[in-house]
């Protein structure tokens, strides 16, 4: 079974689903092909960096609720085995880091660079809309640094993701993480593994009546 996920590397929930994903996955005995796929949950440009708090306490009415949103997330995140630390985590536009995953698709190392994004956001406040940065992101989880920089600061890649945006867009997805399983079912949010797993269930049994 294909599983898609929709999702955007500053996006706390997209992180806890993942990893949800990952438990409900480890007692599945199902064969799963996951792929990644990209949302903005923002497109905005970012001409400075600035404190992810900072942007949060802009957009919801000051510091106070944007801490508690955060200290919610956060509690939620450590449920799953994820330190979010937002004191460090800075504001980014995610279109270069998408195009760099789509780069790492191709190279079969799709899941150790969304993973890694997600932790040099949240754990070590890197900001992820930097190209020296996400180069430097490449290497370590072993791509070529050199050519994904050379990537990056090419249009390489650029009409292809505002296409997948596009298409994000015109499917229905408005907000994330949406898992798509065998291109037909969605499941929105940052679901509990048990849901999941009774999701790939219902999935398995729709498809065998249906095939």
């Amino acid at each position: 079974m294909e599983i898609e996920i929709y999702a955007d590397v500053v996006c706390p929930w997209c992180y806890i689903g993942k990893h949800r994903l990952e438990q409900a996955l480890a007692s599945y005995d199902g064969d799963v092909t996951v792929r990644y796929r990209p949302f903005q949950l923002d497109p905005s440009p970012v001409p400075e960096p600035q404190p992810v708090v900072e942007s949060l306490a802009a957009k919801f009415g000051g510091t106070a609720n944007a801490r508690q949103m955060v200290d919610r997330v956060t509690d939620v995140a450590a449920g799953v085995g994820l330190r979010l630390d937002y004191d460090r985590a800075v504001a980014a536009n995610t279109f270069d880091a998408h195009r760099l995953v789509a780069y790492a698709t191709e190279r079969g190392l799709a899941a150790e660079m969304v993973e890694a994004l997600y932790r040099a956001h949240f754990v070590d406040g890197i900001d992820v809309g930097s190209r020296e940065a996400l180069a430097t992101l490449a290497g370590q989880v072993g791509l070529d640094a050199a050519d994904a920089c050379r990537f990056l600061d090419s249009d390489e890649g650029t009409k292809e993701l505002a296409a997948e945006l596009a298409k994000a867009r015109d499917i229905g997805v408005t907000s994330v993480p949406t898992f798509v399983l065998a291109g037909k079912y969605a499941v929105t949010g940052a679901q509990e593994p048990q849901t999941l797993l009774a999701a790939l269930a219902e999935v398995e049994r729709l498809e065998s009546t249906n095939g």
